[in-house]
């Protein structure tokens, strides 16, 4: 896996990754950015989020279970001082679907965070990693 980060100008940089998808990535406005894009940091927020609930709804999916929607909540605090790494990270997944049963989302959930999420686990080095969930039943 490659990417490459161009600096565009201020405190901007356009992220490309090897698959050709693009990100913009851009500062606080008190360190001269002019908030077009996330910040380094949410991105690996977001990167996290998106690895654990492409397994969630993967183990969903393969065990037969009729989900409609995943969304995952997160919550995250950081060290005050540099380098200001996540120290506590929260998943709320909420999961709708047709008679989803919970011990399999559980499962899911739990099989993500031990096993399959090399985003979260890497970040389980620094932060106390903790998830919940809700089921909603689809309409």
């Amino acid at each position: 896996m490659k990417a490459t980060i161009k600096w565009t100008g201020d405190v901007s940089f356009e992220g490309a990754a090897d698959s050709g998808h693009k990100v913009r990535m851009d500062g606080p406005p008190e360190f001269g950015g002019r908030n077009q894009g996330p910040r380094p940091m949410e991105l690996v927020l977001i990167g996290m989020g998106g690895c654990t609930s492409f397994d969630v709804v993967h183990i969903l999916r393969k065990s037969r279970q009729d989900i409609t929607d995943c969304v995952a909540e997160i919550e995250a605090e950081r060290a005050a001082t540099d380098p200001k790494v996540f120290t506590r990270i929260n998943i709320h997944f909420v999961v709708t679907g047709v008679k989803l049963d919970p011990k399999r989302v559980e499962n899911a959930i739990r099989l993500s965070a031990e096993k399959y999420c090399s985003a979260s686990i890497m970040l389980g080095k620094t932060a106390h990693i903790t998830h919940d969930f809700e089921i909603k039943e689809a309409k």
